[in-house]
């Protein structure tokens, strides 16, 4: 079996334009996403997934440097998007990631792709985002191709369309589901970036780590411990509704 993780990333961001080209201490957002998800053990490749647009050529040409596949289509068909990009580098199973999630884990992406492995009786869909209790910035998905194209032949409301996953994960009658959960609930820690003060709390993070990505959740859970200060500085940001995109 094939795992693909398909990193969506576009320009286009209502609440910080240009997001995944951000500088975070030596590095774009999408160059930290992409460095950490090569760590994981049981990722086979790597498909940076953005619009056909030109204002992303950027994200195309930065993908392609940095040594891993790119797919481009649809803006606002992000399911579409996915299931081309499924196609196109023949993933047997897709392993969703944001990429506006800098501190994405290497340590969770193979918790998520094992556990959706190991999983018997098997299911169509893994991830930590079903009983969330990591912090806000690790989620990942994984699921079938199948599972996939059942979703994309069946999803019409834009937002099932807009989000790729939601029609897989809100109906657990047609999907078998399977939850994958940290030790202890970490879910009001917020390590997404979404807003300036997100991209300052992932800049400080960097920065007490000499800007290297060879670090990992728990050692920021360590950081946070001594320096809780630092939690302070992204606290106030209200998380982003489904129905915004």
């Amino acid at each position: 079996m094939r795992n693909v993780a398909i990193i969506q990333a576009r320009m286009g961001a209502e609440r910080l334009p240009g997001k995944v080209m951000l500088e975070i201490a030596g590095q774009t957002m999408l160059e930290r996403v992409v460095r950490r998800t090569q760590r994981a053990q049981t990722i086979d490749s790597i498909v940076v997934a953005t619009t056909a647009n030109s204002a992303d050529d950027a994200v195309a040409d930065a993908a392609g440097a940095l040594g891993v596949e790119v797919t481009r289509g649809s803006e606002e068909d992000v399911l579409d998007r996915f299931r081309q990009a499924a196609e196109e580098h023949a993933a047997d199973t897709c392993v969703r990631i944001c990429a506006d999630s800098p501190l994405i884990d290497p340590e969770v992406c193979d918790a998520a792709v094992r556990a959706y492995r190991d999983a018997r009786p098997r299911v169509d869909y893994a991830s930590n985002k079903l009983e969330p209790t990591y912090p806000l910035g690790l989620d990942v998905e994984v699921f079938s191709r199948e599972a996939l194209m059942q979703a994309w032949n069946s999803a019409t409301e834009d937002f099932q369309r807009s989000h790729v996953t939601v029609y897989i994960y809100q109906n657990p009658s047609l999907f078998h589901l399977l939850p994958v959960k940290a030790e202890a609930d970490f879910h009001s820690l917020r390590w997404t970036v979404d807003t300036p003060e997100d991209l300052e709390f992932a800049a400080a993070v960097f920065s007490r780590f000499g800007g290297s990505n060879d670090f990992g959740w728990r050692d920021v859970l360590e950081l946070l411990e001594r320096e809780p200060d630092l939690t302070s500085i992204n606290s106030g940001v209200r998380p982003r509704e489904l129905s915004e995109g």
